[in-house]
């Protein structure tokens, strides 16, 4: 059994697989169709688990998004509300924040709207994946790490700081999850705490792959595009 952990960084995607002994490798790729079919062929993934939201509400917000962010705590600014799909229409944030709030949404933040694209994207494969894709969250699947090793209290240092990533790297490896160096040449420019958010989302798929996993809502919010929309970790 091998799994897939997938975060966007600023070429594409960034990749870590994951099977029963721990680390399997690492890619990227431009596009989550090239990232599937790259995770099939070397070995024969099934289950995605991907840091992007699945499922576009018509209003919004998701259930999946405001849980999450009372489940994170003091990184709840990490959790971006879903746009809607008015706003995912429109070309630049400010007609997006128009557009939603025209049809009864809430406004468009800078950080939502930058990952228009990406939304797009993977909703817009869904319906031609063949792997079984979910989402997740990097900061609510190191929240439930931390968890997992008797630390219940949310973490105290984002990602972007030092302390945040070596302390990500320490969940990580509590997890069982150790990234040899040489794999890092096959990860272009990505930034480590892009790696680490990805191993994050691998991490998820393991728990998902041996029953282990939970999801924000518990029952996922099934949304007018069909989509069952919850936040996996």
């Amino acid at each position: 059994m091998t799994i897939l952990g997938v975060d966007a960084y600023k070429r594409g995607w960034v990749a870590i697989a994951l099977d029963e002994a721990g680390f399997a490798g690492a890619f990227v790729a431009p596009d989550i169709a090239a990232v599937e079919a790259e995770a099939a062929e070397r070995w024969g993934v099934e289950t995605i688990v991907i840091d992007v939201p699945l499922g576009i509400p018509d209003v919004g917000p998701r259930q999946a998004d405001l849980l999450a962010r009372a489940f994170v705590g003091p990184r709840a600014s990490s959790v971006f509300a879903t746009p809607n799909r008015a706003a995912l229409a429109e070309p630049d944030r400010a007609s997006a924040d128009a557009a939603s709030r025209s049809v009864g949404g809430q406004g468009v933040s800078a950080q939502a709207f930058a990952i228009r694209d990406r939304i797009l994207e993977v909703n817009g494969h869904l319906p031609h994946a063949s792997a079984r894709p979910l989402e997740g969250h990097p900061e609510v699947s190191f929240r439930a790490m931390a968890a997992a090793v008797g630390d219940d209290a949310p973490l105290a240092h984002g990602k972007a700081s030092a302390a945040g990533l070596m302390l990500r790297a320490d969940l990580l490896a509590a997890a069982g999850i150790a990234i040899p160096r040489e794999a890092y040449d096959a990860l272009d420019t990505a930034a480590l705490d892009d790696v680490y958010d990805a191993a994050a989302m691998a991490w998820t798929a393991r728990r998902v792959e041996w029953g282990e996993a939970e999801s924000l809502p518990e029952v996922p919010e099934v949304l007018s595009d069909g989509v069952a929309s919850a936040i996996w970790y």
